[in-house]
C-alpha cells in the first residue's frame, strides 16, 4: 500500500512535467553564468549547501521510518485547525503613511509585507489556495487576508527560493504588468522569466552579493536548504535569507533554513537588526537540517544579533506532521525563557517597530 500509493503520487507529478507551474530552468549563457558561483558544484551539477549531502541524509531518514506515507497521507495530530485562525484586515492607508518606523504585515506562512522607509516589499509572497503544482495538495487554511488587487504598489517582491510556498507561479504573474522589481536568489529568475516577467525587472544575487536601489541595499545571505518544484529539478536554483536595509534600518529574513553556523556568520558581517523573521514551523527531526527546530531559533535569533522576532513558516499550511499550533507554543515558551523580544502578530496586523507593536498569543483561544 505504501509503494503504490509513492507510486501514484510520483506518476501524476511526472504527468504534470510539462505544467508551466514547473517553471523554467537556467539554460545557455545564464546557466553558465551561474555554474560559476562556488556554491555551485560542477560534479553534481547543482547547488550544494555549505555541508553537502545533506537532502540525502533526509530521504534515507524518511525512508527508513517509512514517513512518506504519514507524510502525504497521515491525517490526525490537529494538524489544521478547526476553525478560521483570528486575523486583521489591514488598513493600508495607515501602512502606507510616512514614518521613521519599520512597518510590517505579516500574511500567513512567509509571506510579509513591509515598509521600508517608504518603499514597500513583498517578501515571499502566495495569495494561491494551494501550495503546490495541483490545487487540491497543501490547500492554505483560509483565505488571503489582503487579496492581490487590493495591495498597494509593491516596489520590491524578496523570493528566498523556488519551493511552492515561497515561489507562487500566479502571484508572481499577477506582477507582469506592474512596475515591480523582484530580487532572487541565482536561478530562479528563470523560473520568472518563463511566466512572463521581464528580465529587466530581474535581480539575481548568490550569498553575500548585494543588490541597491531606491536607497535600499539587499544582500542575499547563506541558508542551509534546497530546491526544486518537479522530481527532477533538485537543487538546480540557489536558496537564500535576506538582509534588506535603508540607513541604519536592518531587517533580516531566514528564508527557509536549518540551523548552521551562517547565522553568526550574517551577525558579524551585516547585524545588528531591528527585527530578525526567522522560520519556526514545518520541521521535524527526521529533516532536521532544511528547516530550524524549535530549540535552535532562539540560538539563531541571538547570533544574527537582532533586537526583535516575528516568527514566520507557520500557521497557513500543513507541511508538516506537528501540531498546527505547536510552533507559536514553542516559541511562546523558549522566548520567555531566553529572554526575546517576541511578536506575534495575528495574520494581517500591522506592527509599528517602536511605536505600534502589542500583540498576543492569539492561538491560545483555539486550543484550550
Amino acid at each position: 500500500m505504501f509503494f503504490s500509493s509513492i507510486l501514484l503520487v510520483a506518476l501524476l507529478l511526472i504527468g504534470l512535467s510539462s505544467c508551466s507551474q514547473f517553471g523554467q530552468l537556467p539554460s545557455g549563457r545564464h546557466l553558465q553564468k551561474i555554474k560559476k558561483s562556488n556554491n555551485f558544484s560542477k560534479e553534481k551539477e547543482q547547488f550544494v549547501n555549505r555541508r553537502p549531502n545533506l537532502f540525502d541524509k533526509i530521504r534515507k531518514r524518511m525512508e527508513a521510518e517509512s514517513l512518506w506515507y504519514d507524510f502525504f497521507f497521515g491525517g490526525g495530530n490537529q494538524r489544521t485547525p478547526k476553525e478560521k485562525l483570528p486575523e486583521v484586515v489591514p488598513n493600508l492607508q495607515d501602512f502606507l503613511k510616512k514614518s521613521d518606523h519599520i512597518k510590517v504585515i505579516w500574511l500567513g506562512h512567509s509571506t510579509l509585507l513591509i515598509n521600508l522607509g517608504g518603499k514597500v516589499l513583498l517578501l515571499d509572497p502566495i495569495f494561491s489556495g494551494a501550495a503546490s503544482p495541483v490545487p487540491f495538495v497543501v490547500r492554505r487554511f483560509q483565505p488571503p487576508v489582503v487579496k492581490l488587487k487590493d495591495l498597494p504598489h509593491i516596489d520590491y517582491v524578496v523570493i528566498s527560493h523556488d519551493h511552492y510556498d515561497h515561489l507562487d507561479r500566479d502571484t508572481v504573474k499577477y506582477f507582469r504588468d506592474k512596475q515591480t522589481l523582484f530580487l532572487v536568489p541565482l536561478g530562479v529568475g528563470a523560473r520568472l522569466k518563463g511566466w512572463g516577467i521581464n528580465k529587466e525587472k530581474i535581480t539575481e544575487l548568490d550569498w553575500w552579493e548585494n543588490f541597491k536601489s531606491g536607497g535600499l541595499t539587499f544582500t542575499a545571505t547563506p541558508a542551509q536548504h534546497f530546491s526544486g518544484r518537479s522530481l527532477f529539478d533538485r537543487n538546480k536554483t540557489l536558496w537564500a535569507g535576506w538582509v534588506i536595509e535603508k540607513g541604519a534600518q536592518k531587517v533580516f529574513f531566514s528564508g527557509d533554513t536549518g540551523f548552521d553556523s551562517h547565522f553568526k556568520d550574517i551577525g558579524k558581517k551585516l547585524g545588528p537588526f531591528d527585527i530578525a523573521f526567522l522560520e519556526n514551523g514545518q520541521y521535524n527531526v527526521l529533516w532536521r537540517e532544511a528547516h530550524l527546530l524549535p530549540k535552535e531559533v532562539p540560538q539563531a535569533f541571538f547570533d544574527v544579533n537582532a533586537k526583535y522576532l516575528i516568527p514566520i513558516h507557520w500557521a497557513m499550511f500543513e507541511i508538516a506532521l506537528h501540531p498546527w499550533y505547536e510552533p507559536g507554543e514553542k516559541i511562546k515558551i523558549n522566548a520567555k525563557e531566553k529572554g526575546i523580544n517576541l511578536l506575534t502578530p495575528k495574520i494581517g496586523q500591522m506592527i509599528e517597530l517602536g511605536k505600534n507593536q502589542k500583540t498576543t498569543f492569539w492561538w491560545e483561544s483555539l486550543i484550550k
